[in-house]
């Protein structure tokens, strides 16, 4: 709840610290006094825009601090401080801060730490609702209907929120998947056509290495052939180097035991032998390896081309073509097997859609019986408001189905008819002024709230109404503020003031030219005089005292 307020040259106030507490605070004063103003520096703490003639004059700078206390933070709270990270300790105080500058431009504080205008009207929500004259938020905004009847009702949407994103989730791999098929389908027919050159060609691993080897090979032995064939001739026949170095080597066997030099010359000689022998096979295998084959060369040239053309085709190395022809049989193979998986989706889909639309049809049911209940209850409280004529209707429509979410299928509004035989329209367009606040009233007490704003403010319920509906006004101000915690009403009626546990004065003085606001937490004898000056007027006669006196007693 709002427990402090503090306003440093606002307008018509120049210092100002005011202490709030649970239960209804009424405020209270002649026209014109300034209670307008505490609700213009609450809503610059609340993100209202930053006007610079709200800067008293004279003044370079304006300055507003409210603090908030909660047994329990709210979640929409907790959850927007830490958006922001900005956190709250349990049991310590949220205080708000808001500068304004004479010049223009202002700064935001939570607990001291620099924040954005956006993050106060984010965290307004949870912290004050205000209904008054030109009322915008709050219960009048439609938006908001949906949750309150939930709350109402006693719906819990964890259920459906869950078959919800599960619908959500399967819808998304069910469009993806289409997706995928869809493009695999038009890609088919240039699949089959890729596979088949693939397939005709047969690439294998590390063939481009081994091809490339052998073209060259072949290329040199075309070149070297005359060469290899003079070689052959000088080593083969009788008379080949080899063969007399063998002879030579019989020759000298026959004679080495005579002399070590010998021995010496024939262990050369057998070396030269064993030499010779190697380089002929050599010779041999080279002439074998270097073999000039026209058609074989030919053949070698063509398949290295065409390996090579596809590998450029498809924008790869050679050796990349055999994994290409398995990928593009997998993807082949895919495309064939996706009606399958594409049905097995499609059915995952209808399922989770059943499943979220048999919850949110019993949400749906939940909603309309709440419905009907609330309708009754708030029919029942707007007679005593002076709203008999009045008739109240939450309208439930079922959305079209691309409008569905977590919350259901349901648009839910609260409509309004103030004249027997008009049309139901929203609240901000049929009631206007203290005709609005009273019908919020009447909602506010009916709906027994749960997990509304901290602080309720209503501004001038009761302008245009006075005696009996007056008090049954303050009688529903005082039963909501003990449902809700804290409520603030800013009040012309003493009927309504005398129901409050706290009465606020306030009061305008002047002292030549300068004109100041102030705001005093009234004792007994204070409530009682500002309650007869509210019965009399301006001259206070002993009729209102105890009038006054009366009135306070009965509460």
């Amino acid at each position: 709840m709002l427990t402090r307020l503090s306003i440093r040259n606002i307008v018509l106030i120049e210092a100002l610290d005011l202490d709030f507490a649970r239960g209804l605070g009424v405020l209270t004063g002649e026209t014109g006094a300034g209670k307008s103003i505490l609700l213009d520096a609450l809503g610059l703490v609340l993100g209202d825009r930053a006007e610079t003639v709200l800067v008293r004059a004279g003044e370079a700078k304006a300055s507003v601090t409210a603090t908030f206390e909660f047994a329990n933070a709210p979640e929409p709270l907790t959850a927007a401080l830490d958006e922001a990270d900005l956190e709250i300790e349990p049991g310590e105080p949220l205080i708000i801060r808001r500068q304004v500058k004479a010049d223009g431009g202002s700064k935001a504080f939570v607990n001291d730490q620099p924040a954005s205008v956006a993050l106060l009207r984010q965290l307004a929500p949870a912290l004050v609702e205000l209904h008054g004259q030109h009322d915008d938020r709050g219960l009048v905004n439609p938006r908001g209907h949906r949750l309150l009847l939930d709350r109402y009702a006693g719906v819990d949407l964890a259920g459906l929120e869950r078959c919800w994103a599960g619908w959500a989730k399967a819808e998304a791999r069910l469009a993806e998947a289409r997706q995928s098929h869809e493009q695999a389908r038009a890609d088919q027919d240039l699949l089959i056509a890729h596979l088949a050159e693939l397939t005709a060609l047969e690439p294998q691993a590390g063939e481009e290495a081994r091809l490339a080897a052998a073209r060259a090979d072949m290329q040199k032995g075309e070149r070297l052939s005359g060469e290899l064939e003079t070689l052959r001739h000088i080593w083969e026949g009788s008379d080949s180097p080899l063969a007399e170095l063998r002879v030579a080597a019989r020759k000298l066997d026959r004679i080495a035991a005579e002399h070590v030099l010998l021995t010496e010359a024939l262990a050369a000689l057998d070396r030269a032998v064993i030499e010779a022998g190697e380089a002929e096979e050599k010779l041999e295998e080279a002439a074998r390896a270097l073999v000039h084959d026209p058609q074989a060369l030919d053949a070698a040239e063509t398949r290295l081309f065409e390996l090579r053309a596809l590998a450029r085709k498809h924008r790869c190395d050679v050796d990349a073509l055999p994994e290409l022809m398995r990928e593009m049989r997998g993807r082949l193979d895919a495309i064939e097997g996706g009606e399958a998986q594409l049905d097995a989706l499609e059915a995952a889909a209808k399922e989770a859609q059943a499943a979220y639309r048999t919850r949110a049809e019993k949400v749906h049911e939940a909603r309309a019986k709440a419905a009907r209940r609330l309708d009754k209850a708030v029919a029942a409280e707007l007679a005593p408001l002076k709203l008999d004529a009045a008739r109240f209707r939450t309208r439930i429509e079922i959305l079209p189905q691309e409008k569905w979410g977590a919350g259901g299928m349901d648009a839910v509004e609260f409509l309004i008819a103030t004249n027997p035989g008009a049309d139901f329209a929203p609240l901000a367009k049929i009631a206007s002024g203290g005709e609005l606040s009273r019908f919020i009233l009447a909602l506010k007490v009916a709906l027994a709230e749960k997990g509304g704003a901290a602080t309720i403010i209503f501004d001038e319920i009761d302008r245009g109404v006075g005696g009996a509906v007056a008090s049954a006004i303050g009688e529903r101000l005082a039963r909501l503020a003990a449902q809700e915690g804290q409520l603030l009403a800013v009040t012309h009626s003493p009927q309504v003031a005398a129901r409050g546990s706290r009465h606020y004065l306030i009061a305008k003085a002047s002292s030549g030219t300068v004109t100041r606001t102030s705001v005093a937490l009234l004792d007994e004898a204070g409530r009682q005089e500002e309650i007869a000056r509210m019965l009399s007027g301006a001259q206070i006669t002993s009729e209102a005292r105890a009038q006054a006196d009366r009135l306070l007693e009965g509460v």
